[in-house]
């Protein structure tokens, strides 16, 4: 009878959760058709979400049916919306409604991460948001409409509520963006709205004199201690009563986890990611390893822990993939160890900032950081066309090439 090591999820853990578990049957010379290795996702399609903050979000994909074809991964389309570690399945929901059960013999839980939105009035009506493709799509398409609306002030300025990561760069990224629609004699504004004092709080006080730089010679402007108290189609509404009037409120505040992580037994975190093992296992459900933003796990001896990236998200799939199949054939799994950590920040028109470890010391700015930038996500993120290269990759003691 065939064994199934079964993979929700074609994000980056998920990928590079089914490349590395067919790599690691190929060097055990498992005969095709002893273990199958399945993912479960609603396209076979790699969404390259760190890229949604930038122009043409639509385009920002790496079809992903023909690698899978080669590699041997069967494909399932649906949507996973039940997991029953007890008894080993799982509930599919196909995209016309119908209903079926899968069992597995180990399952790599890597469905990632999704915005989360808090109960603000008019959050959920009248935000955009960079979160999901379709939504990045959704605001491009508001952007370019914009055109089509009087000249004003709260036509020409778009509020980006957060700034950490994504805020930042979403708001780095529009004033060359809102030029090349509006037209280059428009007087565009872009506001940051952060709870917080600081700009990028959990970025901590390396990069921060780069950040503040780059955001002033943009035209960027920041209200900082400042929390959305509400928005509407015309703007928002701080909570200490700051009116600004905008056609454009981008809601960046906040990831969590898959709700899928709350039915596998096991403790989690304040973002809803399950705490595993070292070899990313679910001591709860040890036939479950979770990985990319629905884990949380020690990056090395030294406390730190794996952060929802792509960074980390790449190397913990290739591991919980490596290790499901280990744990099926009966072998030992290996620890998940990615001690080296960089932070690449996108500044627009700017350039970038790029610093090296957990203390987050800056290296590399300007012209010279976009460079870095710009070969992560135009070439580093995507995995390979070729099925060999590919698998090769999945290594877990693959090191990147920058």
């Amino acid at each position: 009878m065939t064994q199934r090591v079964l993979i929700i999820g074609a994000g980056f853990a998920g990928l590079w959760s089914a490349l590395a578990a067919v790599r690691r049957l190929r060097l055990e010379n498992i005969a095709a058709g002893e273990i199958e290795v399945a993912l479960v996702a609603p396209e076979a399609m790699l969404t390259m979400r760190p890229r949604l903050y930038e122009p043409a979000p639509a385009s920002m994909v790496a079809p992903l049916q023909q690698l899978f074809d080669e590699t041997g991964v069967r494909f399932i389309a649906g949507k996973v919306d039940a997991i029953r570690s007890d008894s080993d399945e799982v509930d599919i929901v196909a995209a016309d409604g119908s209903r079926s059960t899968l069992a597995y013999d180990r399952l790599v839980l890597a469905a990632g991460s999704s915005l989360f939105r808090p109960n603000i009035p008019g959050l959920q009506e009248f935000a955009f948001s960079t979160d999901q493709r379709s939504e990045a799509v959704a605001l491009d398409a508001h952007l370019h409409a914009l055109t089509a609306r009087p000249a004003s002030a709260a036509r020409n300025t778009v509020v980006v509520a957060g700034g950490g990561f994504t805020g930042i760069e979403l708001a780095a990224e529009l004033p060359a963006r809102l030029r090349a629609i509006l037209g280059e004699d428009a007087d565009i504004k872009v506001i940051i709205v952060e709870r917080a004092p600081d700009i990028g709080p959990d970025l901590g006080p390396g990069p921060r004199p780069v950040i503040e730089q780059a955001l002033a010679e943009l035209g960027v402007a920041c209200r900082l201690g400042s929390a959305v108290a509400a928005i509407d189609a015309d703007g928002l509404t701080t909570a200490d009563g700051e009116r600004i009037e905008a056609h454009t409120v981008v809601w960046t505040a906040g990831v969590r986890a898959s709700a899928l992580t709350a039915q596998v037994p096991g403790e989690k975190d304040a973002a809803g990611r399950l705490r595993v093992a070292h070899d990313l296992r679910v001591p709860g459900a040890s036939r479950v390893f979770a990985t990319g933003d629905a884990a949380v796990a020690a990056t090395d001896d030294e406390g730190n822990h794996t952060l929802m990236s792509c960074q980390h998200a790449m190397f913990l799939g290739r591991s919980s993939g490596d290790n499901a199949v280990a744990d099926l054939l009966g072998l030992a799994t290996r620890p998940y160890r990615q001690p080296y950590y960089v932070t690449c920040l996108d500044l627009g028109a700017w350039g970038a900032v790029v610093t090296q470890g957990w203390e987050r010391k800056v290296w590399l700015t300007g012209s010279e950081g976009k460079a870095m930038k710009v070969a992560i996500n135009g070439r580093v993120i995507y995995p390979p066309a070729d099925s060999a290269a590919a698998l090769a990759a999945a290594d877990p003691a693959f090191e990147l090439s920058l």
